[in-house]
């Protein structure tokens, strides 16, 4: 039983590397990584291939735990497993796994717990943990890197939390904005205390009136962290919105003072608070050029468009004037001979 090393294309022997799967119910590692314990052991064997390492592994170890890939993959079921092994017998599994992380790995299926060792990835594990259905918690985990650990935790919870915030209270934001015709949303989260008090006459010079407001502390709170914003960021995406911004920027709640201008003129000064917001579209075309083709209208400088066009009679050596739109007009130079 040897676990080989494919590494710059040198291959260790087994006197290099012995590996102790007998010992300890059929998972290689190291002597010095897993000390002997006995265990009944099966005589069957597999060779587990990952990231160029092979793994002499007893499948007797992935039987406890049924609801992960590789219980399923050898399990019971392992007759009708999706994965066969190649020409050598070897099974080459969990692509793109690093063989340090599977070690991991194979840990917890002797002793029911991760434990991830200083300099590896902990994002790295969760993916893998991910991918093979292996339970990532507080409870499975063993890390010095509280840190690190916390983070992953935290993802979890932003994520479910944002699920209830999104059905609770975004969308319906987005449906009353999608049943007045619009195809995105501009949403500013408030919290529970603030108050908006707008002079009817002299409103916010900036557009607030088309934003939907929410007054909620909690989603307030959650949108404080950059962390939470990028993961529900993530979460809308995979909804399938599009176009999503999300963070913090100045809002008016009260009139602070009024300016008297020169002139009779008078200007309201508002009072801002900094307020998180969320900008998303679900628009279809987007993509698509936004110019509008505008019905052909009479010219100033062409009297007669039935002769501009060709389809009358033409004065002998006059040469038709080039027909304009009126948003070419608007936005460019007039061709020449055109009057302005």
């Amino acid at each position: 039983m040897t676990e080989e090393h494919t590494t710059g294309g040198a291959c260790l022997s087994q006197s290099d590397r012995r590996m102790t799967a007998g010992a300890e119910g059929g998972a290689d590692v190291t002597k010095e990584a897993w000390p002997a314990q006995p265990r009944p052991l099966s005589h069957d064997r597999v060779t587990l291939v990952v990231d160029g390492t092979h793994f002499v592994v007893d499948p007797a170890v992935f039987t406890a735990y049924p609801d992960t890939v590789l219980g399923r993959m050898f399990g019971r079921a392992r007759q009708h497993s999706f994965t066969r092994p190649n020409t050598k017998g070897e099974y080459e599994i969990a692509e793109g796994i690093g063989a340090s992380i599977f070690r991991v790995i194979l840990d917890y299926y002797r002793v029911g717990v991760l434990h991830c060792p200083e300099g590896l990835s902990l994002a790295e594990l969760r993916e893998a943990c991910d991918y093979l259905c292996i339970n990532f918690d507080y409870s499975t985990v063993r890390c010095r890197d509280l840190s690190a650990l916390l983070h992953e935790l935290s993802n979890d919870g932003t994520r479910r939390q944002f699920e209830a915030f999104l059905e609770e209270l975004l969308v319906p934001a987005m449906v009353a904005s999608a049943q007045e015709g619009e195809r995105e949303c501009h949403i500013v989260v408030l919290t529970d205390d603030d108050n908006v008090d707008w002079d009817h006459d002299n409103p916010p010079p900036m557009g607030e009136e088309n934003s939907q407001i929410l007054y909620s502390t909690k989603l307030y709170r959650f949108f404080k962290f950059i962390e939470n914003r990028d993961v529900a960021k993530a979460l809308l995406k995979e909804r399938g919105l599009k176009n999503i911004r999300i963070g913090i920027e100045g809002y008016p709640t009260c009139k602070e003072k009024v300016k008297r201008r020169p002139g009779g003129k008078s200007e309201v000064i508002y009072s801002y608070v900094q307020r998180p917001f969320i900008q998303l579209s679900w628009e279809k075309e987007e993509g698509k050029s936004r110019h509008v083709d505008f019905q052909c209208v009479r010219s100033r400088s062409v009297p007669n468009l039935i002769t501009a066009m060709g389809e009358g009679p033409v004065r002998a050596g006059a040469t038709p004037t080039p027909q304009v739109d009126e948003l070419d007009r608007l936005n460019g130079p007039a061709p020449p001979g055109l009057d302005q």
